[in-house]
């Protein structure tokens, strides 16, 4: 069996993912983790399984792809197992009026520090733009990288957090 990345992008609509996991199924692929989401109309996801060779993983799923209703891809990837969490898990929540360059400066002091942003997702709703980061920071750097994050924040005119994750939630 073989480790694939695939992703999938198209308008929104209903049944892309029962459209996508139904070919995968009918192959015996195994889905082992995935991120699916909207943005701005458009259907967005990225999906590792195992299964197949990614020709005919990419072979089934191109019916799906007519008349350029998706784009779907897969790439054979090198399987790296579990990798336990370097760091403490946290969460940056920013939020103010949008602007070109929040999520390249804040993720740079966060990088700076040697967080490692795990998911991070942003929301434009009228003129608020808000970012979600989940990081993981190494160990006793939090108080003083909160400093930070709120002097790049300040000179952004944004509002930033960072908070410990709860580890019960997922």
């Amino acid at each position: 069996m073989n480790e694939l990345a695939i992703t999938v992008i198209g308008r929104d609509r209903p049944g892309i993912v029962a459209d996508v996991a139904e070919v995968l199924s009918r192959l015996g692929a195994n889905l082992t983790d995935s991120t699916m989401t909207r943005l701005g109309g458009h259907f967005a996801m990225t999906l590792i399984c195992v299964g197949p060779a990614a020709a005919e993983v990419e072979a089934a799923l191109a019916p799906l792809a007519a008349e350029g209703r998706l784009l779907a891809t897969v790439r054979a990837v090198t399987p790296d197992g579990e990798t336990a969490s370097r760091g403490e898990p946290y969460v940056m929540a920013v939020h103010g009026a949008d602007r070109m360059g929040i999520v390249a400066a804040m993720t740079r002091v966060l990088a700076d520090a040697g967080g490692n942003v795990t998911d991070l997702s942003t929301r434009l709703t009228g003129a608020l733009y808000v970012v979600v980061a989940e990081v993981d920071l190494p160990p006793g750097v939090a108080g003083e990288l909160a400093g930070r994050l709120e002097r790049v924040a300040a000179e952004l005119g944004v509002e930033v957090t960072l908070r410990p994750a709860d580890p019960d939630l997922l």
